[in-house]
């Protein structure tokens, strides 16, 4: 792939997280604004890449700073923002499996850990 389709891959994959963090702050925090949520979803994927690869402790200290970005990015708190992460978390899966499994695009969402 070259450098067009990383950078398509990127800015799809971005999106995608960006969605699932919208749909998960509209229903958890009734906070309805798309380009805050992608922000947010590239804000998160840098705390995340510059923790997890620490070995041993890696994946739960970017876990605290992606639900600490989250925090940060929309009121009501750590338990709000640990809500959103899991809301949006689940959205992901389940707008990733009708884009890759109806659509059969092979992408990922950059932004929502694990997804």
């Amino acid at each position: 792939m070259g450098i067009i389709g990383s950078l398509v891959a990127f800015v799809v994959a971005l999106l995608v997280g960006g969605l699932a963090i919208f749909v998960s702050a509209s229903l958890t925090v009734d906070v309805q604004d798309y380009s805050h949520a992608v922000v947010t979803a590239f804000i998160g994927a840098v705390g995340w890449a510059l923790f997890a690869w620490i070995p041993l402790i890696g994946t739960l200290l970017a876990l605290i700073v992606w639900v600490g970005v989250i925090n940060w990015r929309y009121p009501g708190g750590w338990k709000a923002a640990a809500l959103i992460g899991i809301v949006a978390w689940l959205s992901a899966l389940v707008i990733l499996a009708v884009l890759n499994g109806v659509l059969n695009l092979g992408i990922g969402a950059f932004g929502v850990p694990g997804a």
